[in-house]
């Protein structure tokens, strides 16, 4: 059984799609994308520089159209289940057919720009956190008044709050924890911090009609498949403030009989933590049209078997 992932912001790099744009079809794709999203999708995935799509309002978009136009170089793929980390679960409600590539991009554009201004109100960050006990590391930065923002298995939390917030966390590890690592994020994404953006986010989806899932859709609240696309708009607001659970998805994953993984562009981050949290499963990052044989034969062997 075949999932197909998506990862979130912090999995771009300069010039990524660059690659991508040889591809057949794939250049005016991404027109169509840029001019429902409002952004010039190209450039930034081609000519910009680091800082420029570290920009949340800029990162979001981008990161949904990547994984877009990836799974739609990959052919017919009839995943077991979908899901994305953050932002991808948007990526994610495309494949499974509850919103469609415009409803995609004008929602993950309004989302990037009203968690940009949430996060210009305090200064606030993210940082991960690597190796201790998940139990022992949430209580102590809740000690800190911190949030565990992403619990992602495979021993990873990530932390997010203020900056003095962060800053105590240095200097305070929890027991366990090999390494506390600054993320380059604009804000404290998924904590309370990004309150004001809920309300924008909803304005936004009254706006969408969606379509129930013809695929099972795992969502970030909670790792549970969810059946009606009503549903689905419903979490996709509410996530922007409340923490990841990447570690109940792949619990969920495990359940549904996973044995193949397969992350769409940028790929990297979650077959990482696949490879440590689910043993046995195989596991594919989709980094650049050089990995679409791969991919493909992934898909053969493991799609619908």
């Amino acid at each position: 059984m075949l999932v197909l992932v998506a990862p979130g912001q912090g999995a771009q790099t300069p010039g990524f799609l660059t690659p991508w744009l040889d591809l057949p079809g794939v250049e005016d794709r991404l027109r169509a994308l840029s001019a429902a999203a409002g952004l010039d999708l190209v450039h930034y995935g081609t000519d910009a520089d680091a800082d420029e799509i570290r920009d949340t309002a800029v990162a979001q978009p981008l990161l949904v159209a990547a994984g877009l136009v990836s799974a739609a170089a990959l052919g017919d793929v009839s995943p077991g289940a979908v899901a994305g980390h953050s932002v991808g679960e948007i990526t994610a409600a495309v494949l499974a057919g509850v919103l469609d590539d415009t409803a995609a991009l004008t929602l993950v554009r309004k989302r990037g720009l009203a968690m940009a201004e949430a996060a210009a109100i305090t200064p606030t960050g993210m940082s991960a956190l690597l190796g201790g006990d998940p139990d022992t590391t949430v209580a102590h930065l809740e000690k800190l008044g911190l949030t565990p923002a992403n619990v992602n298995g495979a021993g990873q939390i990530v932390a997010a709050g203020t900056l003095e917030q962060l800053a105590a966390l240095e200097a305070d590890k929890p027991e366990g924890v090999r390494r506390v690592v600054a993320l380059k994020v604009a804000g404290a994404f998924h904590t309370r911090h990004m309150g004001p953006a809920v309300d924008t986010l909803a304005k936004a989806a009254r706006e969408l009609t969606p379509g129930d899932p013809t695929i099972t859709y795992v969502s970030n609240k909670d790792g549970k498949a969810v059946a009606t696309g009503a549903e689905v708009l419903e979490r996709l607001v509410g996530q922007v403030a409340n923490p990841v659970r990447w570690d109940l998805c792949m619990e969920t994953f495990q359940e549904l009989g996973v044995t193949a993984l397969l992350e769409l562009s940028p790929g990297g981050t979650l077959t990482g933590l696949a490879k440590r949290a689910l043993p046995g499963v195989k596991t594919l990052a989709l980094k650049t049209p050089d990995d679409l044989d791969a991919a493909r034969e992934l898909i053969s062997e493991h799609a619908n078997a």
